[in-house]
Order: C-alpha cells, then structure tokens, then sequence
C-alpha cells in the first residue's frame, strides 16, 4: 500500500499484527477501509499524535482465510489487537468498511469506546465495485473504479492505483475482497443503531458516490448522539481529500466532547 510520506511515523510490528501508535495521552484508534491502508489516515496522525495516541492497526483483508473472509472474522482479528495491546476506554474512526467495525464493535462493547467518528461508512447502503471484480485484468477498468471514489480524481495516485491492480491479479485476493464486500451488504444494522447511546461524529463528502449523502442522513437520525457535518467537493474519502477541514471538523468535535 502507498507509504506513509512523514519518515517519522514507523509501522511496527508485534506477533500476528502490524500497526502504527504514534504520541501519547488518551487512545485513538482508526480503522481503514476495504483498499484502505495505514496512510490514508496520516494527515490525522500529524494532526493528532500530539495530543493522543494515535493507533492504526493493519487489518489482515488480503491474509484472512478465503472461505471466513467477511466482517465476523475482521472483528475477531480486532478484539484480538485490542486485548494484545491492552487498550480501554478508547476513541474508534473509521472510513468506509472501517466504519462498519467501529459501529459493530461499538454495539458489542460500548463501556470500551468513548466517542466514535464515521466517514462514509458502510453498514446501512453502499454502492460496492462487488460484482465488478472478475474483470481483474483491465488497468483502466481498475483506474476508473478508483478514480470514482474520488471528488478530484488525481487523488488517486498511480501508485496507489499499481498497487489494487496488482492486488486484483491475485484470485484469491479477489475472493476475499468479494467475501468481504458481500459481508458488509448482508450486515445491515439499521435496526440496531438506536442502541448506541456514544457521542458520535459523522464526517461525510457532500459528493460521495459510495455511501451518498443520504446515507449519512439516516445514520445521523438513527443514532441518538450523533452530529453531521458535510464537506463539500469531497468523496469517499474526506481524511485523504480535504485532510485540513476534516481536521478542524474533527478537532472541534473533540473539543467540545471531552470528558474527564
């Protein structure tokens, strides 16, 4: 995956997992989503590592079994971080899938997570590339499918587009992505968000074709302590996109929600 520019920001590596924990003080842990990796998140790492621990850990999407590939086994493998670590009482963000496990975790352990931020998440609609990946030999087919979660599609770096291409070459690869994708459509969990009682912030792309605006909308309704705030000529992405004003966005929800 594209490499973290900032040369101070190292990934570590302990047992089974992978991850970065920058700064100190009070956890924030970050889940990345489905193409994601650790440095979509490294505009909040240097934003935020000065007042938090800032974890992101590297969710085994390529690694899992191809018959357990899907949201269950993905949680597994974070409760299994987490206890590893020793982290509680943390903040969780997540983008895309990575917002799918924040609310699933969320629901399961919420005496674990103080404040939780979702950005585009899955878990009630989304338009998925799903059943468009068996065609895993056409670079611009590829290009453009990367290139559509984006407002501004030079967001989307060659690099980052060599390294799904070459992902999509594996077969098995393609397998547990579709596994995956498929999972999240099935969990649906627009009967369960009345449940959390979290301070939740929800950072959406006004423009985003994945999980549209109303999308976001209906997570703000469903879930009783949640703010919406939007942000205009931005996608899937906003941490990757417009990295300044989902900062101050999220910087300003921090702030007015801390708790002793």
């Amino acid at each position: 995956m594209p490499e973290i520019k900032n040369a101070t920001i190292q990934v570590k590596k302990e047992g089974e997992y992978s991850y970065i924990e920058e700064g100190e003080g009070k956890t924030m842990l970050l889940l990345h989503g489905l193409f994601g990796a650790l440095s979509n998140w490294e505009s909040v790492i240097n934003k935020f590592s000065g007042k938090y621990k800032v974890v992101i850990p590297m969710l085994p999407i390529y690694e899992l079994p191809v018959k357990q590939a899907g949201l269950p086994k993905l949680i597994e493998f974070l409760e299994g971080f987490l206890e590893f670590k020793g982290y509680d009482k943390f903040d969780i963000m997540g983008n895309s899938l990575g917002g799918h496990m924040a609310l699933m975790f969320v629901l399961k352990y919420p005496e674990k997570v103080d404040r939780m931020i979702l950005t585009g998440s899955s878990g009630l609609f989304e338009n998925s590339m799903g059943a468009s990946f068996p065609k895993r030999g056409s670079y611009d087919f590829i290009k453009e499918k990367v290139e559509y979660t984006f407002y501004d599609p030079k967001t989307a770096t060659k690099e980052y587009i060599d390294e799904i291409f070459e992902t999509l070459k594996s077969i098995p690869c393609c397998l547990r992505i579709v596994g995956i994708a498929k999972s999240a459509q099935r969990n649906n969990l627009a009967d369960e968000l009345h449940k959390i009682k979290n301070k939740t912030l929800l950072i959406w792309g006004l423009n985003d074709t994945i999980t549209p605006p109303h999308v976001a909308h209906e997570f703000n309704r469903l879930i009783e302590n949640s703010t919406l705030r939007f942000i205009d000529k931005c996608c899937h992405a906003p941490m990757m996109e417009q990295p300044d004003r989902y900062n101050e966005i999220l910087e300003e929800f921090l702030e007015e929600t801390v708790t002793a």
